[in-house]
Formats: structure tokens, C-alpha cells, sequence
């Protein structure tokens, strides 16, 4: 077992996504910080649908984890139970925590380590490039922005979206789907609204919707279904403090409910607000804020507290334009492409990890 020192406080963060990294990140100089992650690398989850149609994009958006934390201890391993003081890993490790950050987000296939994940998305490029109809299932923002980039670098391709619901980009107004809509039509590409498509029925290319519809394509990509990574919590200490989603139940300040010293940040949370990347980043920065005021022996009561933000978001729409919501106020084109689209933040991630944005 990793056993606590009594010189410095131990801060686990589990989870080395985009929360978890900037907490492991902005605490290795403040505790002895162990970041557990079951891959070696931390990468831009939404560049990774640039990355499918430009592989070399993906040199930017995928990096070590021990390339920012110098002074932090990397354990590239799933973590498979938690007790009240300590993190077990699918390795056997028992790592002993004073304070425990879960940011478990989503998990995502595709590779553990950095070079499996840069093949990964070669062989997704190669699939794209030598396929002439394509089938994209999901017309949330995953499906909508693959839609776009590959329509986009690949205007000859015969791209269909099927999405069940009956307008694409629910989690926003119908006024950012109907943009969406209007842009992809402008662009040849076919969407079915209302309909599901059964992948596993597929037959030589041949693919049917649930309205009986029969589609031809290459190549499908699921965009749809992703679950939260909290399945693993379920036989842990904090099995009670998932509500009906698997999301964890956080109050005020992000630490779990009915335990002070345990975290939750990102997607994994219950806080009533649209999950986003750069929200799960507030996360991050709140929690780093209070665990430096922990750490250094203050009273709990006096943490920093979080509040839900209005659905803002934006969605690329390939490599120029894009869909933008800030609170009532819907608008497309090339501003909000200028905003995300163009570098789909990745300059300014690295730069918040302490990296430089360009390499």
C-alpha cells in the first residue's frame, strides 16, 4: 500500500481527463498528488473528431500525462474500488488518499497509450478516407460536429445522420438545431430525425431505420450512448451517492454528499447544467481553490461554493463556422467558428496544463 507521509497532505484524483488533469496539475506543488487514470495520456475529448479526418491533428490533443505533472506520481491504471481512505487500481495498488477527486467523465475506447491512440485514429482516417458513403447515428453535438469535419475535408463523400429525437441538438433551443439542420441540408448531407437504426442488423453496407427506411453506407460511426464512467462506483463507498443516472450527488462547494473530504468534478456529477468541457474546467479550478484552503488547515465551512451555469455552448460546424448559445441568444457562422473551430481550444488547454499551445 501507498501509505500517507505526515509531511504533506495526499490529494488522489482519479480520473485524467479534462478536470482531473487540472487538478493533479495545479496541486503538485501544493500536496503529494497521485493521479490515477487507465490510460497514460490525457486528451481533448471533442478534438478527437478533428483527429478522425486529420490524424495529425491528434499530436497536439493527446499528451502524457507525465509531461505536465513532473512532480506528481502517474498511475495508468483503472481504479476498481474506494473505501473511506484508500483507492484500489486494477493493478492491485492501494493508494491511501487525505482527499480524493473522482473525474471519471466518460470513458473512451481507442488505445492506452499515446502511440495505440494516434493509431487508432489513423485506421478511423483511413476508414473515412476510403469509404464513399458514411453513416453517422447521433445528432447531438458528437454526431452533428463528425458530421461537419467530414463533410467538410471530405465534400464528395454521401454522409447520412439518423437521430431519433425530432430535432437535432436537444440539449440546447430548437433554434440552434434548426441552424444545425439548415447547414448540414446546405451541405448534402442527409439527416433522418425520428428514426433509430439497428447497426447490428447491418448487412453489406446496408443499414434500415426504424421507420423502415434503408440506407447504404461504408462505414458507420456511433455517436450516441456514451455512458458516464461511474458503473465502478456502484460497489464502492460511495455507492449511496449515486442518484438514478450514476452521477454522483454533489453539494455546494463539489464534495460528495455525506463525505468531506471526497470531491467530484465533470460530467460525473449530478449539478444541474449542461455538461461541457469547459464547465468541467470551473470544476476543476473551484476544487483546486478549496483544497488549497483544506490543505493548509482552513475551515471547511469557509469553501468556495459553485453555481450551475445557463447553457452556453458552442458546436463546430467543420473548420470555419459553427452554432453558438449564450444564455437566450442563438447565432451561427463564422464568429462562432472563430471562437472553437478553427483551434477547437486546444492552444489554450495545453497552455493551461503549462504546455506550449503550437507544438
Amino acid at each position: 500500500m501507498e501509505g500517507l507521509t505526515a509531511e504533506r497532505k495526499r490529494v488522489v484524483v482519479v480520473g485524467g481527463g479534462v478536470a482531473g488533469s487540472l487538478v493533479a496539475k495545479n496541486l503538485q506543488d501544493h500536496a503529494e498528488v497521485f493521479l490515477i487514470d487507465s490510460k497514460e495520456y490525457f486528451e481533448l475529448p471533442w478534438a478527437g473528431l478533428r483527429a478522425r479526418v486529420e490524424p495529425s491533428f491528434a499530436k497536439r490533443t493527446l499528451i502524457n500525462h507525465l509531461e505536465y505533472l513532473p512532480r506528481a506520481r502517474v498511475i495508468a491504471s483503472p481504479a476498481t474500488d474506494i473505501t473511506e481512505n484508500e483507492v484500489l487500481t486494477a493493478q492491485g495498488r492501494l493508494i491511501a488518499y487525505d482527499y480524493l477527486v473522482v473525474a471519471t467523465g466518460h470513458p473512451s475506447p481507442g488505445g492506452y497509450t499515446r502511440d495505440e491512440r494516434l493509431n487508432y485514429y489513423q485506421t478511423e482516417h483511413e476508414k473515412i478516407r476510403s469509404a464513399k458513403s458514411i453513416l453517422v447515428v447521433g445528432g447531438g453535438p458528437t454526431g452533428v460536429e463528425l458530421a461537419g469535419e467530414i463533410i467538410v475535408d471530405f465534400p464528395d463523400k454521401k454522409v447520412t445522420l439518423v437521430h431519433k429525437g425530432p430535432r437535432l441538438l436537444e440539449f440546447l433551443g430548437e433554434k440552434a438545431g434548426k441552424k444545425a439542420l439548415d447547414w448540414l441540408t446546405s451541405k448534402k448531407v442527409e439527416v433522418i430525425l425520428g428514426q433509430s437504426v439497428e447497426l447490428n442488423s447491418e448487412s453489406d453496407g446496408t443499414y434500415e431505420t426504424s421507420g423502415g427506411e434503408t440506407i447504404i453506407a461504408d462505414c458507420h460511426f456511433l455517436c450516441a450512448g456514451n455512458p458516464i464512467g461511474s458503473s465502478w462506483l456502484k460497489e464502492t463507498v460511495l455507492k449511496d451517492s449515486l442518484d438514478d443516472h450514476g452521477r454522483l450527488k454533489v453539494d455546494a462547494t463539489l464534495r460528495v454528499k455525506g463525505h468531506n473530504n471526497i470531491f467530484a468534478i465533470g460530467d460525473i456529477t449530478d449539478v444541474p447544467e449542461i455538461k461541457q468541457g469547459y464547465l468541467a474546467q470551473a470544476h476543476a479550478m473551484l476544487t483546486v481553490k478549496n483544497l488549497k484552503k483544506l490543505i493548509r488547515g482552513k475551515n471547511g465551512r469557509k469553501l468556495s461554493t459553485y453555481k450551475p451555469a445557463s447553457a452556453t455552448a458552442i458546436v463546430s460546424l467543420g473548420r470555419r463556422e459553427g452554432i453558438a448559445q449564450v444564455m437566450c441568444l442563438t447565432f451561427g457562422g463564422r464568429l462562432p467558428g472563430i471562437m472553437k473551430s478553427k483551434d477547437l481550444f486546444v492552444g489554450k488547454t495545453r497552455n493551461s496544463l503549462g504546455l506550449k499551445s503550437n507544438v
